[in-house]
């Protein structure tokens, strides 16, 4: 799996153009659920996936326990890196790099930050290559 992480609008996916000339997007954005991911296990060319905050906010508004969305997450992960060693394309996570130090006032977005940065860290763990874009500049960390 290959990992990209950043800020919005920080050139996540203009990274993974320059990579690959076509890939299929599975997004939170466009309204893809987590538990769908199989359905890209047919594509013949690289594939994206993108959103995850979206998914653990939708996790949190569900109102599950940290520790069950984290394990819920970190079992997923492993079931696509699992699945991709058999694919004969790539599987890209874009993540999003979330608080830069900030501690958010809410319960709930605190939550949020928790989480990603946990997922993100077993990500990175899991991941063969990991990217981090920043103003439009990449650099590799793994």
């Amino acid at each position: 799996m290959q990992l990209v992480v950043g800020g919005a609008y920080s050139g996540k996916r203009a990274l993974i153009r320059e990579k690959e000339s076509t890939f299929e997007l599975f997004s939170a954005y466009n309204e893809q659920a987590l538990k769908e991911w199989t359905s890209f296990l047919t594509s013949s060319t690289p594939v994206v996936v993108e959103g995850w905050e979206i998914w653990v906010l939708q996790q949190i508004t569900q109102g599950k326990s940290l520790e069950t969305i984290k394990s819920y997450f970190f079992n997923e992960i492993d079931k696509i890196c699992a699945q991709e060693k058999v694919l004969e394309h790539s599987i890209y996570f874009i993540m999003l790099e979330m608080g830069r130090g900030i501690v958010p006032i809410l319960e709930k977005d605190r939550h949020l930050r928790d989480l990603c940065g946990w997922i993100l860290q077993y990500s990175t763990k899991k991941a063969d290559n990991v990217y981090y874009c920043w103003h439009g500049l990449t650099q590799k960390l793994k």
